[in-house]
């Protein structure tokens, strides 16, 4: 495999591994809480209705839209989601908003379930449908993923097999340690995530505005796909720029707090 090919498939696999990550949390508040033959059936019912959407959304988009028109449709699509993504990972790091807790997420899930009441019937139909849902709303976006990135590339194979990485490494490490997954710095994967996403849709979407020039061909990047380095070096200094911009000063302790502390100690 060329260097463009294992580009794409690391690129879905970090973006892929953010949403299974969620997934998995979900599914495994409902199966420890309620039952787990009921969280199953919704995650694998959840996965055959994503299998639908991605075979009839990449046909219409592989058939009916010429290069440049695709490049420019998924271009600005995936830079409005990887925009999206670095405004929450700059507010997180300037301090502005909470970071990502995956344990907070589990225990809230938790708590959902445990409020629901007891199941009588054969499928417990809340663990059917939370799992349902979370499944299904965090896969779209690996659709999105590995429709946008594998269709530009040419390459769904080499897409699919960033993304089914994800999938077999996130169950293999939820299996293992039969807890939520929260050791890992998912806030840093999703600041990584969003600088992808806005650099590929950048790069795609000004290649697909050749669809309004004759001849409709997209236009080219000097340097073809060495652009990408440095659209994501460009998006990476900009995003720190804003931090630095936004980064909320420490809140001074109070005076007196240190004495009023001794006091209550003794």
């Amino acid at each position: 495999m060329d260097a463009a090919t294992w580009g794409l498939i690391i690129a879905t696999f970090v973006a892929c591994f953010v949403e299974m990550v969620e997934a998995t949390t979900i599914v495994m508040a409902m199966g420890y809480t309620r039952s787990w033959k009921s969280a199953l059936v919704g995650t694998f019912a959840a996965l055959g209705a994503l299998a639908v959407v991605t075979v009839a959304a990449g046909y219409a988009l592989a058939t009916w839209l010429p290069e440049s028109a695709l490049q420019l449709a998924i271009g600005g699509l995936l830079l409005i989601f990887g925009l999206q993504w670095l405004r929450k990972a700059i507010l997180r790091s300037s301090g502005r908003k909470a970071v990502h807790d995956e344990d907070a997420i589990y225990r809230e899930e938790v708590e959902a379930a445990k409020a629901a009441g007891e199941s009588k019937s054969g499928i417990d139909l809340f663990a059917f449908m939370v799992s349902f849902k979370g499944v299904f709303l965090e896969g779209m976006e690996v659709v999105f993923i590995v429709l946008t990135f594998g269709l530009n590339a040419n390459n769904i194979p080499g897409a699919s097999l960033g993304a089914a990485a994800a999938v077999v490494i996130v169950l293999g490490i939820a299996i293992a340690l039969r807890r939520p997954l929260s050791m890992i710095n998912e806030n840093l994967l999703k600041y990584g995530v969003g600088l992808l996403l806005a650099s590929f849709g950048t790069y795609w979407a000004v290649e697909g505005i050749g669809i309004f020039r004759d001849g409709r061909e997209s236009l080219n990047w000097p340097g073809h796909d060495l652009m990408i380095l440095a659209l994501i070096a460009a998006w990476l200094l900009l995003s720190r720029i804003f931090v630095a911009a936004l980064r909320k000063p420490a809140t001074p302790a109070p005076v007196g707090a240190p004495d009023i502390a001794v006091e209550v100690k003794k």
